[in-house]
């Protein structure tokens, strides 16, 4: 993966002179790929902070860049990929670090849950043989006092019979319990960031709810950070303080979880509310986003979210709107944010304020 210079004129402040700051920030990031004719932009000026102990979700439809975004700030997208600004963990620009740096940053300071816990985990490597390798490399914990961590993370994670399961092989293990797994992986490194690429996505209902509570209880315990990715706005609102909206490789709304689900700004945020089923309140019919998130190769000019926009207007359509202020603490890009801070009838209902008044 290629690193570009930021384009950024002057360096953007991560910590002020007392050490205080952000946990982790984006700033001006962009990820181009390496299309057949040419360089293809995928995620566009990227910027996010992240406070110590703060839990941050990025919703989004699938294709928006929410997974592409942290992959690549992470250094795990590999060749054929540029980025171009600056990721910075307490301070340090995680841009400027060496493959073996970024490696302990990865599975140490920053714990990582994959979306497919399966596939993630060695097929040929016992669970205990997997646990100790990470163990050595971020705490240098080697023999007894690597298997008797081992055996606590299994147990913190709520897996029984801990001695049994080290000895065994993720294929038999269900779904649930490699994820939960997983988990142990991504704490194993006592980590102060945990970044959790959908992580239930692929569990039932009642599993997914444990692993949810577990991720709960474990920020809890620990006080670590969250990036939460996903598209189920349900299950960020249980776990987020705040919330990104990413549409086409682009920001288009911040705000904390609450404020966001009970007053939208974008419209592209109040369609994914409109479209989200509840079981609390009244029945609504849910409405659809009418089209698809476009593909890099056939963006369309000014906002990418005017040809699905019930609201656009011609200046949508030639003009890429800025992130701007919409309100105390938070941001939208929109150029109708005078129309959308009322109730309006072209804009689909937020369906789902039932969940904000449930935070």
């Amino acid at each position: 993966m290629t690193v570009l210079p930021s384009t950024l004129h002057s360096p953007v402040p991560s910590r002020a002179p007392d050490g205080s700051g952000p946990l982790l920030e984006l700033r001006d990031y962009s990820v181009t790929f390496e299309g057949r004719d040419g360089p293809l932009p995928v995620v566009r000026g990227i910027d996010l902070s992240l406070a110590a102990g703060e839990a941050l979700g990025i919703v989004g439809e699938s294709g928006c860049g929410k997974s592409v975004t942290w992959l690549a700030a992470l250094r795990l997208l590999g060749r054929g990929v540029a980025t171009r600004g600056a990721v910075r963990l307490q301070g340090a620009d995680l841009t400027r670090l060496s493959e073996r740096e970024i490696a302990r940053i990865r599975g140490g300071q920053i714990g990582l849950i994959f979306q497919d816990p399966t596939s993630s985990l060695n097929p040929v490597q016992r669970i205990g043989t997997q646990l100790s390798e990470v163990l050595a490399l971020h705490r240098g914990l080697r023999g007894r006092a690597a298997q008797a961590e081992a055996l606590r993370l299994l147990g913190r994670v709520g897996i029984a019979d801990a001695p049994r399961r080290l000895r065994q092989y993720p294929h038999e293990f269900s779904g649930g319990m490699n994820q939960r797994v997983m988990i142990a992986l991504a704490l194993a490194g006592e980590p102060e960031l945990l970044v959790a690429d959908e992580p239930t996505t692929a569990l039932d209902a009642t599993i997914q709810a444990q692993i949810l509570d577990l991720i709960r209880d474990i920020r809890a315990q620990t006080g670590m950070g969250l990036v939460l990715i996903s598209h189920d706005l349900g299950v960020v609102a249980d776990l987020c303080d705040r919330v990104a909206v990413m549409y086409a490789g682009r920001i288009v709304e911040t705000a904390p979880t609450a404020e966001l689900l009970s007053r939208p700004r974008h419209p592209y945020t109040r369609g994914l509310l409109a479209a989200l089923p509840t079981l609390a309140g009244p029945r609504l019919r849910l409405t659809p986003i009418p089209g698809t998130v476009p593909s890099p190769e056939a963006m369309p000019q000014g906002c990418a979210f005017a040809p699905r926009c019930p609201i656009a207007a011609e200046a949508c359509r030639s003009e890429v709107p800025a992130l701007t202020y919409a309100g105390q603490d938070r941001r939208a890009a929109c150029l109708r944010l005078a129309e959308t801070a009322q109730p309006d009838a072209a804009l689909p209902p937020p369906a789902a304020s039932a969940l904000a008044g449930a935070l």
